[in-house]
Formats: structure tokens, C-alpha cells, sequence
């Protein structure tokens, strides 16, 4: 397998294909739009940031093209613009269990579970079609201080998708949204 340069993120396409892209490459193809009411400068920065965010902060290798438009458009909401992210994965919202647990001061479960349900009420605040948590068996070994799977990782993991299941039937205004835990 070929390695990816330092500089890339893998974008996964709705149809499965990945994609090497750089943060200039994305930035290229958005200033690229014919009916774009932004400066390529501003664009630029934003997309550089985003990609930051996942390439750095996340430590991730690959973002679906969904994730990092709704990423950007949340960014250039901050920065005044309303522009609506399109695609079909715009629907989708992603947590990573591991950045709330970093949030939530390493290993604690007192401060981790109030941050969980505050985190999956912003992603209902948006009216998704489907709230995912990904990265939950080394959330799970985190908390638990186990560098193996153990029988309290697992009544860990239990405990921790039933609290989301509640949260979701307490919270959740629309009923068509769906709740994945991976």
C-alpha cells in the first residue's frame, strides 16, 4: 500500500472512492464555483482551517466529503456567510468519542457522560437523519484504564450506548432520526 503524503486527507465519495486531496486542492475546487459569493482568500483560510481540524486536531486520515462541507459551512457561519453544505452525507453527524473524552479530562466518567448527552443534543439541534459516535471501543478502554478488553469494558460499552438510547428517546424532536454507535 502506498503511503500518503503528510499533506492529504482521503476523501471518501458517496460512492466509496477515496480521494488524496491537499487543503490548496480543496480550496482550488471551491473558489473553482461559478456562483461563489465568497473571496477565494477567505474560502482559502476557511478550508485550510477545517482541514487542519481533521488532519491535525482529529488525527484523522480520511473525512467523508460530507463531514468536511458541513465543517466548513459551520466555520464560514461563524465568520458571518450562510452557506448551506450540500451532499448527501450533509444529513449524517459525527462525533468522535475520543475528542469528548479529551474534553471531558481524560478518564472520568462523572464529567464524560454530562458531556455525551451535551454533545449528542448539538447534533439534534440540527435536525439530522442519522447522529453517529464512532470510536467507542478506545473511548470505552480510555475510561476504564484497560489496555485490553475486559468484562468492566464491556458493561462499560453497554452502560454507554443505553445512556445515549435515553438521551435519544428523551431528546430527540424528530422521529425519523437514527442513532449509530461504532
Amino acid at each position: 500500500m502506498i503511503a500518503l503524503h503528510t499533506d492529504c486527507l482521503l476523501f471518501q465519495l458517496v460512492n466509496g472512492e477515496s480521494i488524496p486531496c491537499s487543503s490548496e486542492m480543496i480550496a482550488v475546487e471551491i473558489v473553482g464555483g461559478p456562483d461563489c459569493p465568497l473571496e477565494p482568500e477567505m474560502l482559502r483560510h476557511a478550508a485550510a482551517s477545517v482541514f487542519h481540524y481533521f488532519k491535525v486536531e482529529l488525527e484523522r486520515e480520511t473525512v467523508t466529503v460530507g463531514e468536511f462541507s458541513l465543517a466548513l459551512e459551520k466555520v464560514l457561519h461563524h465568520l458571518g456567510y450562510t452557506i448551506h453544505a450540500g451532499g448527501s452525507d450533509a444529513e449524517i453527524h459525527d462525533t468522535d468519542l475520543a475528542r469528548l473524552i479529551r474534553e471531558a479530562g481524560g478518564s472520568l466518567e462523572l464529567f464524560f457522560f454530562p458531556r455525551l448527552r451535551d454533545e449528542l443534543r448539538v447534533q439534534l439541534r440540527a435536525s439530522p437523519r442519522i447522529v453517529r459516535f464512532r470510536g467507542l471501543r478506545g473511548c470505552v478502554k480510555q475510561i476504564a484504564g484497560a489496555r485490553r478488553w475486559s468484562s468492566r469494558c464491556e458493561q462499560l460499552q453497554d452502560q454507554i450506548v443505553d445512556f445515549l438510547r435515553q438521551c435519544m428517546n428523551q431528546e430527540a424532536e424528530k422521529p425519523g432520526c437514527a442513532l449509530v454507535v461504532e
